[in-house]
């Protein structure tokens, strides 16, 4: 993100704020800044003397304040990182009374996470004048496979389009846990590496074969013996293989599928954007397009709200989900 780099680059270039009020959805990039500042605003001899570390939930914002306003020992500023300060919400604004006159030797760092406060306020206008606000937004599915792919990048590697679609699906869009197993993956494979599905396979350990991309590519194929083998190895495996996710994914593919069959304009860069995927899956949907009519994806999609329902235990206690699995199977290919 622009706004991260910016950060950092102010910081390494000695433009230090007083105060660091980093809030939003996605804590991975609250983090990153914060122990950026953690690891770089003070030497490590310093750090033992004028560095604090204090959590929402321990200390109120008097505290804070009382501590921010203490001077540096033997060093230019101290810096106070809050973590978990979404716990104090109810009393956040207490904060402004220190915000108007922020002590001059001391970087005060906010990490508000999950949470935003009312930018429209005084005293979030206040935070934005003397210091920083960064809100660090949840990324959509399709952005985040972007990110894996600068991320990689950055660090020297290449990743092909269904290994990063693979890392989306098993990990979903939490930046944090996508950053953790890619750091395994730095620190196994050689410098330049093309991390390929089978990488992702032997290192971090998804099947490139047994998954929903490849469920659902097999459905759109209506290629059933595929298909069926893929919800067998599931039924085998269903801690690894969770019936709600894949119910979720069939879901939105017979859904994207419906979209696509209501649309005027079939311009396959029009399709990406109205279907929210990748220009490169146009020709899949396409393809799906021909097995699927209207009126069989309706009937699938209201099938598939059922199995949901069922896979959550709602009238439905004594069938297993591999049992779930085969009727679902059932509908899409019946």
């Amino acid at each position: 993100m622009d706004d991260v780099a910016k950060i950092i680059n102010d910081i390494k270039a000695g433009n230090i704020k007083p105060i660091y009020f980093l809030m939003g959805e996605e804590p991975y990039y609250i983090d990153r800044i914060a122990e950026y500042i953690e690891e770089n605003v003070l030497t490590e001899e310093e750090r033992g003397f004028n560095q604090t570390v204090l959590y929402g939930r321990d200390v109120s914002v008097d505290d804070i304040i009382g501590a921010a306003k203490r001077y540096p020992m033997m060093a230019e500023r101290q810096v106070i990182i809050v973590k978990e300060a979404q716990d104090l919400a109810r009393t956040i604004d207490k904060i402004e009374s220190y915000v108007k006159d922020p002590q001059p030797t001391t970087v005060l760092v906010f990490c508000y996470k999950y949470k935003t406060i009312d930018k429209r306020k005084t005293f979030s206008k206040l935070l934005a004048q003397k210091g920083v606000v960064f809100e660090s937004k949840r990324l959509y599915e399709n952005q985040v496979e972007d990110w894996i792919k600068r991320l990689l990048s950055s660090k020297g590697y290449k990743i092909d389009n269904k290994a990063a679609i693979m890392l989306v699906e098993f990990l979903g869009t939490d930046m944090g846990k996508i950053a953790k197993e890619i750091e395994k993956l730095d620190v196994i494979l050689p410098p330049g590496s093309a991390i390929t599905p089978k990488t992702i396979e032997d290192n971090i350990g998804f099947s490139k074969d047994f998954n929903n991309f490849e469920l659902t590519k097999a459905i759109g194929q209506h290629n059933k013996l595929k298909a069926y083998r893929i919800v067998n190895y599931f039924a085998e495996n269903p801690k690894d293989n969770p019936l709600v996710v894949t119910t979720a994914i069939v879901f939105r593919f017979f859904v994207q599928i419906l979209q696509y069959h209501g649309l005027k304009d079939r311009n396959p860069k029009n399709v990406a954007e109205k279907l929210g995927i990748r220009p490169f899956f146009v020709a899949d949907f396409t393809e799906a397009l021909k097995h699927y009519p209207m009126k069989k994806a309706s009937y699938i999609v209201a099938e598939l709200r059922k199995i949901d329902v069922k896979s959550k235990g709602v009238g439905a206690n004594s069938i297993s989900h591999a049992d779930l699995l085969k009727e679902m199977m059932i509908h899409i290919f019946d």
